[in-house]
């Protein structure tokens, strides 16, 4: 109880998700607290430095000015802070989400190829987070997941080193464009076609374990061990169960390793910790650092666990 009051003195964009995911809160106060999102506290102070042109620091996918000698990547463009807005809870129908995002279909060009934003790019990383923020605000996409299927790989995942010989998945890319692949078809219902490729992503992950070489069983990175937030393009352990849990299946028994893995980061306070945040330039911070209690990674894996212990 002490970990759900923290996380209940907090932002609206994590309160009205410990109502809606950790509580028995009815679905109006749900809602309301939601709403203040676009009012209050992050969600607003994000809205707030939407640039006149539509994007946020000048860019698409990086700000119109920055040093690539910065420590790490620049955060603050307008796909990064579309996909903090979306994780907040963002009402893709409150007029502030609706005027925010026909200013970036109108203004916002990829540094790629200079495409419109609901158009993608050739990434497939990248073009699974335009999957996710359009199919969440209610643009239309399809022309991108259509991409994605066909630039699925033969191991069942994607891999944005493909265009340059690759042939084996990343979690990385494959995590991205699963959650673009879950969010389209939440918005759409989906066609057979992304259903089994999304099915076919899932499987390369729960194959491994969500950590483990499908041929040697070593870890593969120690890295998705620490927990981020935001975690941007990267993967983790707990960015994969999340997944699984927002797709609402009962749990694979191949989780299992990973939620042990989970559960064992948990403080003798009930907090998780913040243990990787991915350097570079942000708009503002939303943790207080490394080695702290975090409110978002508290949250989501408490959500997993119910998920996970429930079914």
């Amino acid at each position: 109880m002490e970990a759900l009051d923290w996380l209940l003195d907090s932002d609206p964009a994590i309160r009205w998700q410990v109502l809606r995911d950790l509580t028995d809160t009815p679905l109006p106060e749900v809602q309301a607290e939601r709403a203040r999102v676009a009012t209050r506290g992050w969600g607003a102070r994000l809205l707030a430095l939407q640039d006149e042109n539509g994007q946020w620091d000048g860019g698409t996918y990086f700000p119109a000015r920055f040093n690539e000698s910065e420590p790490g990547q620049p955060w603050t463009a307008t796909t990064y802070s579309l996909l903090l807005l979306r994780d907040f809870g963002l009402d893709p129908g409150s007029e502030q989400a609706r005027n925010a995002v026909a200013r970036v279909r109108d203004n916002s060009r990829w540094e790629e190829g200079n495409q419109p934003f609901f158009e993608g790019e050739v990434e497939p990383c990248v073009n699974g987070m335009a999957v996710a923020l359009g199919a969440y605000f209610g643009e239309d996409v399809d022309g991108v997941v259509r991409r994605l299927l066909k630039e699925q790989l033969d191991d069942g995942g994607w891999n944005c080193e493909a265009e340059r010989g690759s042939v084996r998945s990343s979690f990385g890319t494959t995590i991205n464009v699963l959650e673009g692949l879950l969010e389209h078809e939440r918005a759409t219902g989906g066609s057979p076609g992304s259903i089994a490729a999304r099915q076919r992503a899932e499987e390369y992950l729960l194959e491994r374990g969500l950590l483990r070489r499908k041929t040697t069983g070593g870890l593969i990175d120690s890295d998705w061990l620490t927990f981020s937030y935001p975690t941007r393009w990267f993967f983790d352990v707990l960015r994969g169960l999340d997944y699984f849990r927002a797709v609402g299946n009962r749990p694979d028994e191949r989780v299992a390793e990973a939620v042990e893995a989970l559960a064992s980061k948990r403080q003798p306070d009930g907090t998780w910790l913040l243990e990787n945040t991915h350097p570079g330039r942000t708009h503002f911070a939303l943790e207080e650092g490394d080695g702290r209690p975090s409110r978002w990674n508290t949250l989501r894996a408490l959500r997993v666990l119910e998920w996970y212990e429930g079914q």
